[in-house]
């Protein structure tokens, strides 16, 4: 039966740049002696890993797939390992040489400005490297989005309220990286603030005292009377004194 054996220590997932050479590792305790094996996966095809028989596996990236690890004692009782991803970024952020990497987060990909409408869908995405792979946690107007976890924040319906700016913060144990902040904005509220631009709207200034002049005569009731002809006219009119 399979509680004969114990998985002390399950593999973790990764996110890395391609060629970066690292370790999955696997440990396990059992009353008899163990054997390892190491299977992964790649677009639903699941294979064994030719002598990858022992606790540590040696992986340099080339490509993302999911690894997991079996673990059989003599008596035929065997236990699998969590499935664990190996995410590879074949493009990474310029100015990073990997011999300086310790596996930190690094932001790769940025989200990018919006226009949306509201009712219609909302998505940004952010993606990040780190040894282990990073957690993400979405942010709006400083505030923390309690639901938005993902690499890919998601809204299906997107209301006047989702307006503002946001950022990810991608984490994990050796630190975290935040994101570039964007903002989102809406078509409706843009073409609110094009009519209101376009409205007959009058700003008529009033300046009656000068420190290095005489005080004028007419400014005060020259602002009244054109204030009252202009709406006359029907523009909406804001009248500055001094």
């Amino acid at each position: 039966f399979s509680a004969a054996i114990a998985i002390t220590e399950q593999p973790v997932s990764v996110s890395v740049p391609v060629g970066y050479t690292f370790t999955l590792r696997c440990r396990a305790e059992g009353r008899a002696s163990l054997q390892y094996q190491w299977f992964c996966q790649q677009q639903s095809v699941c294979r064994q890993i030719p002598g990858a028989t022992k606790p540590d596996l040696p992986i340099t990236a080339q490509q993302t797939q999911l690894y997991t690890c079996r673990i059989n004692d003599l008596y035929k009782n065997a236990v699998f390992s969590d499935w664990v991803k190996v995410e590879v970024h074949q493009c990474v952020a310029r100015g990073l040489p990997p011999q300086l990497w310790r596996g930190e987060p690094v932001i790769v990909l940025n989200p990018t400005e919006q226009r949306v409408e509201v009712g219609k869908p909302l998505q940004l995405q952010c993606a990040a490297m780190g040894v282990p792979a990073p957690s993400y946690q979405w942010y709006q107007n400083g505030n923390l989005l309690e639901h938005q976890k993902k690499k890919k924040l998601w809204i299906s319906h997107a209301k006047v309220s989702d307006s503002g700016t946001y950022l990810c913060c991608a984490s994990n144990s050796r630190g975290e990286h935040w994101s570039n902040a964007v903002d989102i904005h809406h078509l409706q509220l843009c073409r609110l603030v094009f009519l209101l631009a376009t409205g007959k709207i009058a700003l008529l200034v009033g300046n009656n005292c000068y420190q290095h002049h005489p005080n004028l005569m007419a400014p005060i009731t020259d602002v009244f009377e054109l204030s009252r002809l202009l709406k006359q006219l029907g523009f909406q009119v804001v009248s500055l004194l001094d």
